[in-house]
C-alpha cells in the first residue's frame, strides 16, 4: 500500500517555531514530526510514501531525500502556485494512486494500529474510511457520528458547544479507494471534511468511521506541542527515540559530557554532542537537543531546547521552548509557556515573562524584562526611555498595544483622578498612538485634557495653565521619519526627570498597572482657547512696542508642519510683515534632503524680497534655522553663539539664572529657547514655552 503524507502546512499557530520551518519538520523529542509518522507507517508495513508539500518544501526534501536512510521510498509533490487543500493536493497526484491508499496528516503524533484500520476498511467494502479518536473536548476538531455498523451518518467541522453530538473526532487519517478522487475538481482547492466527504454522503457511497485505540495528539498549537513531548517521555505513546536509554527514563546521545555534579530527575532526553556544566539541575520532562551547551548552576524545569542552543550559567528555564541556535546568557530567566524563536540572543539577567513569544533573530538586551510578544522589532531594550523620551519604529516598535500599556504605566505612577494633557502632531500615525495612550491613561483612573494636533511649545505652555500633573506629546521623530517619538512633560511643561522615567519603566516592565473600577475610569475633555492663552503668555515676555516699531519683514518656512497654524496670528498681532512658505499640513515628514532644498529656496526668497531675515521651523516647533538678509543660513554653533551674544549684550554686567531650562547643554538646546523672549530686535517666534531669564 502507498501512503500520502500531507506535509504542506505552514503551522501558523506554532509561530515563531514555524517561521523558517514547515510544521511537519518541527522536532518532537529531537526528531521531526514527519519522521515519527514515517516510523509509524514503516511499523505498519507501509514503505512507499508520497509527501505533498507547499510551505518551505526544501526543508523536508533536504532532510529525507529519497527516504533510503529511513527505510522507506519517498517521492514529493509540490503545490507550486497555490495551496490546494487537504483533498486537492491528493487529487493533484491521482496518477500515482492506483490501489487502496492511506492519507495521513503531517502534524500529529500517534501510535494507531493502521493495519487494523486497513483491515476494517476492506472488510466493510468502504470507499472511504476515516480513522477516528475519542477526545474529551471535541470543539477544535471535526466531530463524526456513526451508526451501529460504523457507517458515517453525520459530521461537523469544529462545532460550537451547542452543536457537539459526539466525542469521536476526525484525526486526519483516511483510507481511500482511488475512485473517490473522481468526485474532486482538477487544480482547485478542496477539503476532505468540507467537500469530499459530504459529497460521498450525498451520493450514498459507503463511507465508514474506524474508532482507533491508542494515542493521538494534534500538534496544532504550542501547548499541544509541549504536551506531546512530555507524553512521549512518560511512555504514553509508542515512539522511537533517537538515543539509547542510558538508565531508566534517561536517554542520552553520543559524545555528550555531563558533569558528575549534575542532578537529573528522569525522564529526560539529552542529545548528541552536548556539554552540561556543574551543579546544573535537570528536572523531569526536560528535552535537550543536539550540540547544546549548558553552563554551571543552570535550573532546567521541563524546558524544550532545540539543537545548537547555548544556555549560560545560572539560567532559569521553566516549561518553555528555546529554538535552534538561540543563546541565553548568564542569569537570564524564561518563564513557563514562553517561546524564544531561532537564532535569538537573550542578554544577561534578562527576563521573558510567561507566555511571551519571541520571533526569530531578535535580541533581548541585558537586564530587560519582556512581557509582550516581540514580533516586528529587532531588539527588546532594557530601558524604555532614551535621551529624548520613548522612540521606536512606527507601528512596529511603537504599536497601539504598546502605547496603551505605556499610558497605563504612566497613569499608574500618578494619583487616581489626576489630569494629564495629551498632544500630537498632524500625522495619522501620531493620532493612532495618542488615542492608545489616552485609553491607557483612562484605564488607570487618570483624566485627559486632549490638546489634539498642537505645536510642542503650545503644549508646554498649556500644561501649567491647565494645572495638570503632566503631559505627553506624540510626533514623528525629527531625525528618523519612520519612527515615533513620545515625550513626557512634568507639571511645568518641562521634560520629566530621570527618576520619573524610572518609575514609569518600573511600572511597565513589572506590569504593576493600576486598574480602576468603572466609576473611577478617567474621562477626556478638550482644552479651549489654547491659541489665546499661548499668545498672551508669549507676549508677556516681549517688548512688543519695540517689535512693532522695527518694521521687520520676515519669511517663514513651516516645512509642512503643524506649527504653521500658530505663527500667522502672532505675527499679525505684532504688526510684522510676514511671508509664509509651505504652511500646508502633510502626512509624511520632510526628509533631510528635502529640508535642505527648502532652506535654499528660503534663502532665495529672503534675498529676492529684501527681507530682514528668514526662518525654517521644524521638529513640530522646537527647532529652527535662521537665514540672514543675504540668504545665508545660520545654524548650529553659529546660531548658538548669536543667541548667547544677544542675551549678554541686551543685559550687560548682570548675573543670570536660567529657569525652566531643559536638561541639555546650551549647544544642544533648540535655538528657539532664546529667540523671541530675549531678542527684542528680532521677530518673536513661538517655538518654545518662553524661557524666563532673571537678573540677580
Amino acid at each position: 500500500m502507498r501512503a500520502v503524507l500531507m506535509a504542506g502546512g505552514s503551522g501558523t499557530r506554532l509561530r515563531p517555531l514555524t517561521c523558517d520551518l514547515p510544521k511537519p519538520m518541527v522536532p518532537v523529542l529531537n526528531r521531526p514530526i514527519a519522521e515519527h509518522i514515517i516510523n509509524l507507517l514503516k511499523r505498519n508495513g507501509i514503505r512507499e510514501i508520497v509527501a505533498t508539500l507547499y510551505y518551505l518544501p526544501d526543508a523536508m526534501r533536504d532532510y529525507f531525500q529519497d527516504g533510503s536512510d529511513f527505510g522507506v521510498e519517498m517521492t514529493y509533490a509540490v503545490e507550486e502556485d497555490q495551496p490546494l487543500g487537504t483533498s486537492g493536493c491528493v487529487k493533484n497526484i491521482q496518477e500515482l494512486l492506483h490501489d487502496t491508499f492511506l492519507v495521513i496528516s503531517g502534524d500529529s503524533i500517534t501510535d494507531f494500529d493502521l493495519r487494523a484500520a486497513i483491515a476494517f476498511h476492506r472488510a466493510k467494502g468502504s470507499q472511504a474510511t476515516i480513522v477516528l479518536a475519542r477526545v474529551p473536548n471535541p470543539m477544535d476538531f471535526g466531530v463524526v457520528i456513526t451508526d451501529e455498523q460504523q457507517r458515517i451518518r453525520r459530521f461537523l467541522e469544529k462545532p460550537s458547544t451547542s452543536e457537539i453530538f459526539s466525542d469521536t473526532v476526525n484525526t486526519g487519517t483516511y483510507i481511500l479507494e482511488p475512485e473517490v478522487l473522481e468526485y474532486l475538481p482538477v487544480n482547485e482547492e478542496s477539503d476532505f471534511s468540507k467537500d469530499l466527504f459530504p459529497l460521498l454522503l450525498e451520493k450514498d457511497e459507503p463511507i465508514y468511521g474506524y474508532v482507533a485505540e491508542g494515542y493521538w495528539c494534534d500538534v496544532g498549537h504550542l501547548d499541544a506541542y509541549r504536551e506531546s513531548q512530555y507524553h512521549g517521555l512518560h511512555n504514553r505513546v509508542k515512539i522511537d527515540f533517537a538515543y539509547q536509554e542510558q538508565s531508566p527514563g534517561v536517554w542520552i546521545g553520543q559524545n555528550t559530557y555531563i558533569d558528575p555534579s549534575v542532578k537529573i530527575e528522569p525522564p529526560v532526553l539529552i542529545g548528541h554532542n552536548c556539554r552540561i556544566g556543574p551543579r546544573t539541575c535537570i528536572e523531569r520532562g526536560t528535552v535537550i537537543g543536539d550540540n547544546v551547551t549548558i553552563g554551571a548552576d543552570a535550573d532546567l524545569k521541563r524546558p524544550i531546547i532545540w539543537n545548537g542552543a547555548m544556555i549560560g550559567d545560572e539560567v532559569h528555564l521553566s516549561a518553555c521552548i528555546i529554538a535552534r541556535g538561540t543563546r541565553i546568557d548568564r542569569r537570564a530567566q524564561v518563564a513557563e509557556g514562553a517561546v524564544v524563536g531561532p537564532l535569538c540572543t537573550v542578554g544577561e539577567e534578562a527576563q521573558i515573562s510567561q507566555g511571551v513569544r519571541v520571533w526569530p533573530n531578535k535580541r533581548i538586551e541585558s537586564g530587560a524584562i519582556l512581557n509582550i510578544n516581540l514580533i516586528w522589532g529587532n531588539i527588546a531594550l532594557r530601558n524604555l526611555f532614551g535621551q529624548r523620551g520613548v522612540s521606536g519604529l512606527a507601528n512596529i516598535d511603537i504599536t497601539p498595544e504598546f502605547a496603551v500599556k505605556l499610558g497605563a504605566s504612566y497613569g499608574s505612577t500618578l494619583k487616581t483622578g489626576s489630569q494629564v494633557a495629551v498632544s500630537r502632531d498632524q500625522r495619522s500615525v501620531s493620532r493612532m498612538v495618542s488615542r492608545s495612550l489616552i485609553a491607557g491613561l483612562m484605564s488607570a483612573g487618570v483624566h485627559v485634557q486632549n490638546l489634539e494636533q498642537t505645536a510642542i511649545p503650545i503644549a508646554r505652555t498649556m500644561i501649567p495653565h491647565l494645572r495638570v500633573a503632566g503631559g505627553i506629546h506624540v510626533r514623528l521623530h525629527p531625525d528618523r521619519p519612520d519612527s515615533i517619538l513620545i515625550e513626557f512633560f512634568d507639571e511645568q511643561g518641562i521634560n520629566i526627570s530621570k527618576s520619573k522615567e524610572k518609575k514609569i519603566e518600573g511600572s511597565y516592565f513589572k506590569e504593576d498597572l493600576r486598574r480602576v473600577s468603572i466609576p473611577d475610569i478617567g474621562n477626556m475633555s478638550y482644552a479651549s482657547q489654547t491659541m489665546d492663552i499661548y499668545s498672551q503668555s508669549f507676549e508677556n515676555h516681549l517688548n512688543v512696542e519695540a517689535i512693532r516699531s522695527s518694521g521687520a519683514k520676515v519669511v517663514i518656512d513651516y516645512v509642512y508642519g503643524v506649527s504653521g497654524a500658530v505663527l500667522p496670528q502672532l505675527l499679525a498681532k505684532f504688526g510684522c510683515d510676514a511671508v509664509v512658505l509651505n504652511a500646508s499640513l502633510r502626512e509624511t515628514a520632510a526628509s533631510s534632503l528635502e529640508r535642505e532644498a527648502l532652506l535654499i529656496q528660503l534663502g532665495h526668497v529672503v534675498e529676492a524680497l529684501r527681507a530682514n531675515m528668514g526662518v525654517q521651523v521644524s521638529a513640530n516647533g522646537e527647532q529652527f534655522i535662521l537665514v540672514d538678509e543675504s540668504g545665508l543660513a545660520i545654524r548650529g554653533e553659529m546660531l548658538t553663539a548669536l543667541m548667547v551674544n544677544t542675551i549678554l549684550t541686551s543685559h550687560p554686567r548682570v548675573r543670570w539664572s536660567f529657569l525652566s531650562m531643559p536638561p541639555a547643554p546650551l549647544s544642544k538646546l533648540p535655538a528657539a529657547t532664546m529667540v523671541g523672549c530675549c531678542v527684542p530686535r528680532l521677530v518673536p517666534l513661538p517655538l518654545w514655552k518662553p524661557l524666563r531669564i532673571i537678573p540677580r
